[in-house]
């Protein structure tokens, strides 16, 4: 049986570190707005290269924060438009309409499958503050045309970078190429906590301020409150945990990046078609999607021979429910990716001789 990703196998690659991490902790006695979660935003906003990390309670929360800091900050309000990739979790799309913002939806390129630059300034209006681009499935979704466009129409980039953790434009790490990024650090991520979490990175104090003290319920010191915020911390079990990770996160980066490179070389399947290759710098291999006609036939196929995979994302977010005003829209790309992706077992944990295993599986599908 070789599992889509066993957490309980990444947890232990760090095992001890980790242990020793959440005794200490627990033995301090002090749980949350302490030292460890100090530490770990000093070391998470240098390795992401910003001035500035603020940690909270989930990625959702990082991202909502974002765009309600800038409401409070007068720089966005409500019924303003944000660009968004139509192909993407349905969080970026909850953080924007959350905040009384509207998404305004591009389509990806099917052979990266991120968004498509030559589609974003055709749908930029007066009403457009922001572009909100989604760096899906660990691979970089910034391009310099779309840094052009920010500065062209004065437009706030904001990365979602929940998927991404240790991507590079340029030597630089997604997490600092637009004015502020939101991530997550939920289990299953290239860097997970025990549980929930997430952080903001930014360059721009006010801005930073101001996220931490709406995540704080509103509150920059104790009993003062300028804001209606919200309770939306890190705690300091996690931001233990996270920082013994941390250390790790380029090394499992890096095997993640070679299980990828033996599945661009070996699998070989007119049925299976895999996204265009990046350079190593542009992709930490957060998924490995691939893409099939018959994709839930392959799922089974797969399952059969004991491999593990996941849907991402089965109905995209202008399909749910909860967006219903949106259905009748059409994205194509968007909705073809949504019926063919199947992702595949990655991660630091899974071997060379088990990709081989997945491999030969997907050769001899039919």
């Amino acid at each position: 049986m070789i599992p889509f990703l066993s957490l309980k196998d990444v947890t232990n690659l760090h095992s001890e570190e980790i242990h020793e991490a959440v005794s200490r902790v627990v033995n301090s006695g002090w749980y949350l707005q302490g030292e460890e979660n100090k530490r770990f935003e000093e070391n998470y906003a240098k390795y992401i290269g910003s001035d500035y990390c603020i940690g909270c309670a989930n990625g959702l929360d990082a991202l909502i924060w974002i765009f309600r800091a800038y409401i409070e900050l007068g720089v966005m309000k409500p019924g303003d438009e944000v660009i968004v990739p139509a192909n993407t979790y349905i969080a970026t799309i909850l953080s924007i309409t959350e905040n009384g913002l509207v998404p305004v939806f591009v389509e990806p390129r099917l052979n990266t499958l991120e968004i498509d630059d030559a589609l974003i300034e055709q749908a930029i209006t007066p009403r457009t503050k922001a572009i909100c681009i989604v760096h899906l499935y660990g691979r970089l979704a910034y391009t310099p045309r779309i840094g052009e466009l920010c500065k062209k129409y004065n437009l706030k980039l904001v990365e979602d970078n929940a998927q991404a953790h240790g991507c590079m434009f340029n030597g630089r790490k997604t997490g600092s190429l637009g004015d502020v990024a939101g991530h997550s650090f939920y289990p299953g991520k290239n860097l997970g906590a025990l549980g929930d979490g997430g952080a903001v990175t930014t360059n721009n104090k006010e801005l930073a301020d101001t996220i931490r003290t709406l995540a704080n319920y509103g509150s920059p010191k104790k009993y003062i409150f300028k804001y209606c915020g919200r309770n939306s911390r890190l705690d300091e079990i996690q931001a233990a945990v996270l920082d013994v990770k941390l250390k790790y996160l380029d090394k499992d980066n890096a095997h993640r990046k070679q299980i990828a490179r033996y599945y661009y070389e070996h699998i070989q399947n007119p049925a299976i078609t895999l996204p265009e290759q990046m350079t190593d710098e542009s992709n930490v291999y957060h998924l490995f999607p691939v893409l099939c006609d018959r994709r839930d036939e392959l799922q089974e196929h797969l399952k059969q021979q004991g491999i593990g995979t996941v849907i991402h994302y089965p109905l995209p977010p202008h399909k749910q429910e909860c967006y219903s005003e949106w259905g009748k829209l059409s994205f194509p790309i968007t909705e073809q990716i949504a019926n063919r992706e199947l992702s595949i077992p990655i991660g630091p944990s899974i071997t060379l001789e088990e990709a081989a295993v997945v491999v030969e599986a997907i050769n001899q599908f039919k």
